[in-house]
Protein backbone atom coordinates (compact mmCIF):
# COMPACT_ATOMS: atom_id res chain seq x y z
CA UNK A 1 0.00 0.00 0.00
CA UNK A 2 1.11 3.66 -0.70
CA UNK A 3 2.41 5.25 2.64
CA UNK A 4 0.84 8.70 0.79
CA UNK A 5 -2.21 7.15 0.77
CA UNK A 6 -2.41 5.82 4.57
CA UNK A 7 -1.31 9.35 5.69
CA UNK A 8 -4.37 10.99 3.53
CA UNK A 9 -6.42 8.03 5.11
CA UNK A 10 -5.58 9.15 8.76
CA UNK A 11 -5.79 12.53 7.82
CA UNK A 12 -9.41 12.65 6.19
CA UNK A 13 -10.56 10.68 8.96
CA UNK A 14 -9.41 13.65 11.61
CA UNK A 15 -10.76 16.15 9.23
CA UNK A 16 -14.28 14.29 9.10
CA UNK A 17 -14.19 14.32 13.19
CA UNK A 18 -13.90 18.05 12.90
CA UNK A 19 -16.61 18.31 10.21
CA UNK A 20 -18.59 15.81 12.55
CA UNK A 21 -19.37 13.35 9.29
CA UNK A 22 -19.38 10.48 11.29
CA UNK A 23 -20.21 7.94 7.68
CA UNK A 24 -16.84 9.62 6.66
CA UNK A 25 -14.77 8.78 10.18
CA UNK A 26 -16.42 4.92 9.83
CA UNK A 27 -15.46 4.06 6.56
CA UNK A 28 -11.52 5.57 7.64
CA UNK A 29 -11.44 2.53 10.14
CA UNK A 30 -11.79 -1.58 9.42
CA UNK A 31 -14.78 -3.08 11.20
CA UNK A 32 -12.72 -4.25 14.12
CA UNK A 33 -10.04 -1.63 15.56
CA UNK A 34 -7.81 -1.68 19.00
CA UNK A 35 -8.02 1.77 20.49
CA UNK A 36 -5.53 2.65 23.11
CA UNK A 37 -6.21 5.82 24.83
CA UNK A 38 -4.86 5.23 28.82
CA UNK A 39 -3.02 8.11 28.72
CA UNK A 40 -5.85 10.15 27.93
CA UNK A 41 -8.69 8.61 29.96
CA UNK A 42 -6.80 5.90 31.97
CA UNK A 43 -9.03 3.13 30.41
CA UNK A 44 -7.33 0.25 29.43
CA UNK A 45 -6.95 -0.43 25.84
CA UNK A 46 -9.64 -2.56 23.95
CA UNK A 47 -10.88 -3.97 20.36
CA UNK A 48 -13.84 -2.26 19.57
CA UNK A 49 -16.09 -2.37 16.52
CA UNK A 50 -15.97 0.42 14.83
CA UNK A 51 -19.69 1.72 14.67
CA UNK A 52 -19.04 0.96 19.22
CA UNK A 53 -15.98 3.43 18.86
CA UNK A 54 -17.37 6.00 16.36
CA UNK A 55 -20.60 6.42 18.42
CA UNK A 56 -18.63 6.91 21.46
CA UNK A 57 -16.84 9.49 20.07
CA UNK A 58 -19.93 11.32 17.98
CA UNK A 59 -21.78 10.99 21.71
CA UNK A 60 -18.12 13.17 22.85
CA UNK A 61 -17.86 15.67 20.31
CA UNK A 62 -21.61 16.66 20.40
CA UNK A 63 -20.81 18.90 23.10
CA UNK A 64 -18.13 21.01 21.38
CA UNK A 65 -19.59 23.49 19.79
CA UNK A 66 -15.90 23.16 17.37
CA UNK A 67 -12.58 20.58 17.40
CA UNK A 68 -9.61 21.26 15.47
CA UNK A 69 -7.04 18.19 14.75
CA UNK A 70 -4.11 19.60 13.66
CA UNK A 71 -0.81 17.00 13.25
CA UNK A 72 2.24 17.08 12.56
CA UNK A 73 4.00 15.56 9.41
CA UNK A 74 3.02 12.71 9.20
CA UNK A 75 6.01 9.65 8.19
CA UNK A 76 4.78 6.45 7.84
CA UNK A 77 6.69 2.97 7.58
CA UNK A 78 5.82 -0.67 6.08
CA UNK A 79 5.58 -3.62 8.39
CA UNK A 80 4.44 -6.23 6.11
CA UNK A 81 1.08 -5.20 4.35
CA UNK A 82 0.51 -2.48 6.88
CA UNK A 83 1.92 1.20 6.56
CA UNK A 84 2.20 2.55 10.07
CA UNK A 85 1.66 6.19 10.32
CA UNK A 86 3.07 8.69 13.29
CA UNK A 87 2.46 12.00 13.70
CA UNK A 88 2.13 14.39 16.91
CA UNK A 89 -1.01 15.74 17.20
CA UNK A 90 -2.93 18.63 18.63
CA UNK A 91 -6.00 18.82 19.20
CA UNK A 92 -8.54 21.89 20.59
CA UNK A 93 -11.91 20.93 21.75
CA UNK A 94 -14.45 24.23 22.17
CA UNK A 95 -17.48 24.69 24.40
CA UNK A 96 -18.50 27.88 24.57
CA UNK A 97 -19.62 29.51 27.53
CA UNK A 98 -18.08 27.24 29.86
CA UNK A 99 -17.17 28.69 33.01
CA UNK A 100 -13.50 28.13 34.23
CA UNK A 101 -12.77 27.78 30.29
CA UNK A 102 -13.76 27.06 27.49
CA UNK A 103 -11.24 24.88 25.33
CA UNK A 104 -9.26 21.89 25.95
CA UNK A 105 -6.20 21.08 24.37
CA UNK A 106 -4.79 17.87 24.14
CA UNK A 107 -1.33 17.42 22.61
CA UNK A 108 0.50 13.72 21.94
CA UNK A 109 1.34 11.53 19.57
CA UNK A 110 -0.70 9.09 17.26
CA UNK A 111 0.47 5.69 15.86
CA UNK A 112 -1.98 4.45 13.21
CA UNK A 113 -1.50 0.89 11.49
CA UNK A 114 -3.22 1.08 8.04
CA UNK A 115 -4.01 -1.78 5.56
CA UNK A 116 -6.15 -2.20 2.48
CA UNK A 117 -8.86 -3.69 3.11
CA UNK A 118 -12.04 -4.77 0.50
CA UNK A 119 -10.23 -1.78 -1.85
CA UNK A 120 -9.71 0.70 0.65
CA UNK A 121 -7.25 1.94 2.95
CA UNK A 122 -8.82 1.79 6.59
CA UNK A 123 -7.15 2.23 9.83
CA UNK A 124 -6.62 -1.24 12.05
CA UNK A 125 -5.24 -0.47 15.80
CA UNK A 126 -4.57 3.01 16.67
CA UNK A 127 -2.77 4.39 19.64
CA UNK A 128 -2.85 7.67 21.34
CA UNK A 129 -0.15 8.51 23.53
CA UNK A 130 -0.91 12.24 25.49
CA UNK A 131 1.86 14.53 26.16
CA UNK A 132 0.36 17.26 27.73
CA UNK A 133 -3.60 18.19 28.18
CA UNK A 134 -4.39 21.59 29.66
CA UNK A 135 -7.98 22.77 30.42
CA UNK A 136 -9.60 23.97 33.15
CA UNK A 137 -11.96 21.22 33.13
CA UNK A 138 -11.40 17.50 32.76
CA UNK A 139 -12.71 15.23 29.41
CA UNK A 140 -15.28 13.71 32.18
CA UNK A 141 -16.75 17.44 33.21
CA UNK A 142 -16.84 18.15 29.33
CA UNK A 143 -19.37 14.89 28.82
CA UNK A 144 -21.68 16.39 31.29
CA UNK A 145 -22.14 19.79 29.92
CA UNK A 146 -25.81 20.64 28.82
Amino acid sequence: MDPGEAANTFTSMLHAIDQKDWDSVRAAFAEWIYIDYSSLFGVPPATVGVREHVAGWEAFARHFSATQHITGPIVTTIDGTDVVAHTHIRAYHRLSGVPGGDVWIVAGHYDVRLRRIAGACRARPARARTRHAAARRSPPAYRRAP
